[in-house]
């Protein structure tokens, strides 16, 4: 009975891996690249011949020991619908309503995954939204540590009322504005990752031509199980010094009283989970901690302790002592008695597991500010800031296999298996989380696009989104990762067929999503309008060229100014220029349109050697701009040291 199972089991096997069919990509309403050769791919029984036929094209294919067959069709002119057929002795499969246009890969972070309805004025887009020869393909995150063949799920949707919600924001407006313009078919073929850094994008074989990430990847795990053993490594050795273990003896010692905490993970605000908080991926049971200073009005009162949401299991220590120990659904308040607090400093220390309802959320906490707080009758303490964070590594625990365990595996999940279907080009959103090795990225950039184009073997266009503004104004004296960030992006315009959007004025200091995806997908479409396809337009905004000194001023001159150059707000006088001296301390600096150029001067008269303008993680008041409405991008005239020099990718 056994082995007839067992035979069973392998015939069902044979037979799946047997099955005549397209890779996944090839499904009813695909849109494939006009005027380039098509490449289509599939499987059948090893070694049997297929036919595959596309319009009016047939041609032969023999499926390889693995049963993988590929075949190339000339190119086509935009059109359709066709049909795609594959056809053996033993089988036939087919797609449907096959178009040919413009094919575009999107991909990056966030703020490429970010949704149409999550963008500005959904209500109204959705209205906007029936363009049936707009279509998009999704595909579902994954990382593996060998190359993949071919996707495990996803199709093509028709752009509609009903579907365009889901779509990429930035590669849909991208797409409506081509759509309109050219009257062709597109399609976007969309792999994105939230979070994601560029190293995970990158293949190994590319990292081992690059001098700095070549030692990484000759080191790279074979297995998850090895991956999991140096991410906990790395993390202990990040948050306690040493890759030492930790025991439950030493964990014991956390919740006494008197235990020195201010050396684990400073979080600031404990809301959010921790794997945005430095602790990646950890799963299992964690530590936070704060030093509250109570009132002496408050001392011998009951109290209530606010500790946001919270439901897993969850024990809590005041000065030493268990005060707590239980699960709570829904924001939590806990009753505590009139003897909990001494009056000053009192340390608390909180065990807990992984949400419970949510547990792909892992450690952390939800809520909102005002619900973390120590209150009585008469008083009202925030516990909103300075708190401490440490996993709880005696205890078992995982990590979730994510999109920065490890470099490289998104590119053998959701870039592989896509190669080499045919794009006109790439549209990039990605940064946000590679800004502390700004530095680095000037080469892991350039690096993933150069790997890319060779893996298609294909000088296919690429163009990107440089960083939207984030976080403070600082001066340059501060330094800024964003800033040195967008610098990097700026630098890979030295690569062929590249092209950038600048966004500093279209985002949101205090949203790192900021939701007008209308003109960064515009931008985008500009260059594509310019470079692709021919278009007499002005793609970019203004672009520093070269400056010139001159006693107690500079002139900066710019490529790109169109009609000329122009201050867009209602102040009307040029902000968001700094500059410097031989003693290399910046200064504000005023400036001043003088045709096609910028005069930077400071009204103390300091002699200056250096310029920078918009070098800030949210330059808010960067005002300069071309009279058609595109800002001038930041830049730095100097080549002084930066703040993320050394910062390395491990």
């Amino acid at each position: 009975m056994k082995r007839l199972l067992l035979f069973c089991l392998v015939l069902l096997q044979f037979q799946a891996i047997a099955q005549l069919k397209f890779a996944r990509l090839f499904s009813n309403h695909v849109v494939l690249q006009r005027q380039k050769p098509i490449p289509v791919w599939g499987w059948a029984k090893p070694k049997e011949k297929v036919t595959v036929t596309l319009a009016n094209q047939k041609l032969l294919a023999t499926a390889d020991d693995a049963g993988k067959w590929s075949v190339k069709f000339k190119p086509m002119e935009a059109g359709g619908p066709h049909r795609l057929v594959a056809t053996t002795l033993t089988g036939k499969a087919e797609v449907e309503d096959v178009l040919m246009g413009e094919v575009w890969l999107c991909s990056g972070q966030s703020n490429m995954e970010w949704p149409v309805k999550q963008a500005d004025n959904f209500r109204q887009e959705k209205k906007n939204a029936n363009f049936p020869q707009i279509r998009h393909f999704y595909v579902e995150h994954n990382v593996t540590m060998d190359i993949q063949t071919d996707l495990a799920s996803g199709e093509w949707k028709v752009s509609d009322e009903e579907n365009v919600g889901n779509f990429t924001a930035v590669g849909f407006f991208f797409a409506r504005e081509l759509a309109q313009k050219l009257n062709v078919p597109i399609g976007l073929l969309h792999s994105s990752w939230g979070g994601s850094q560029i190293e995970g994008w990158i293949s190994k074989e590319a990292m081992q031509t690059n001098d700095e990430l070549k030692p990484y990847a000759n080191a790279l795990p074979k297995t998850w199980e090895e991956a999991d053993a140096q991410l906990d490594r790395q993390t202990r050795k990040q948050l306690l010094g040493s890759e030492a273990e930790v025991t439950m003896a030493d964990e014991k010692k956390y919740t006494e009283a008197g235990y020195d905490f201010s050396k684990w993970r400073s979080a600031g605000s404990p809301l959010g989970a921790w794997d945005w908080k430095g602790i990646w991926m950890f799963r299992g049971k964690g530590f936070m901690a704060k030093t509250i200073d109570i009132p002496e009005d408050m001392v011998g009162q009951t109290t209530t302790l606010g500790l946001g949401i919270q439901d897993s299991f969850n024990e809590m220590y005041i000065n030493g002592k268990l005060v707590y120990a239980g699960m709570m659904q829904g924001v939590r308040k806990i009753a505590l008695p009139a003897d909990a607090w001494k009056a000053g400093a009192n340390r608390l220390v909180i065990k807990f597991g992984n949400m419970v309802e949510h547990p792909w959320y892992g450690l952390g906490v939800n809520g909102t500010p005002d619900d973390l707080f120590v209150s009585s009758k008469t008083a009202k303490v925030s516990i909103a800031s300075d708190w401490y964070l440490l996993p709880s590594f005696a205890e078992p625990h995982t990590y979730n296999h994510s999109c920065n365990n490890v470099g490289t595996t998104i590119y053998n999940a959701m870039i592989a298996p896509l190669i080499p279907f045919g794009i006109r080009g790439a549209l990039w959103y990605q940064g946000e989380s590679n800004a502390g090795r700004a530095y680095q990225y000037r080469q892991s950039f350039s690096l993933m696009i150069d790997d890319w184009r060779q893996r298609w073997d294909d000088d296919f266009s690429f163009y990107f989104v440089q960083l939207s503004s984030y976080g403070g104004y600082q001066n340059s004296n501060n330094g800024s990762n964003w800033a040195e960030l967008r610098e990097a992006q700026t630098l890979a315009l030295s690569l062929p067929k590249t092209g950038m959007a600048v966004t500093i004025d279209v985002g949101n200091p205090k949203d790192i999503h900021p939701t007008n995806k209308q003109d960064v997908g515009h931008r985008l479409a500009l260059n594509a309008l310019k470079m692709d396809f021919g278009q007499d337009i002005l793609h970019t905004g203004p672009v520093y060229d070269s400056v010139k000194f001159d006693e107690d001023k500079a002139v900066v001159s710019f490529k790109n100014v169109g009609e000329g150059l122009m201050v867009k707000d209602k102040f009307g006088y040029v902000k968001g220029f700094e500059i410097a001296g031989e003693d290399k301390v910046f200064h504000y600096a005023k400036a001043e349109i003088i045709g096609d150029k910028v005069e930077v001067y400071h009204p103390k008269g300091v002699k200056p050697i250096a310029v920078r303008y918009a070098w800030a993680d949210a330059p808010e008041d960067a005002n300069l701009f071309n009279l058609e409405g595109l800002p001038a991008g930041p830049f730095r005239t100097d080549d002084w040291k930066s703040k993320t020099e050394g910062q390395k990718f491990q």
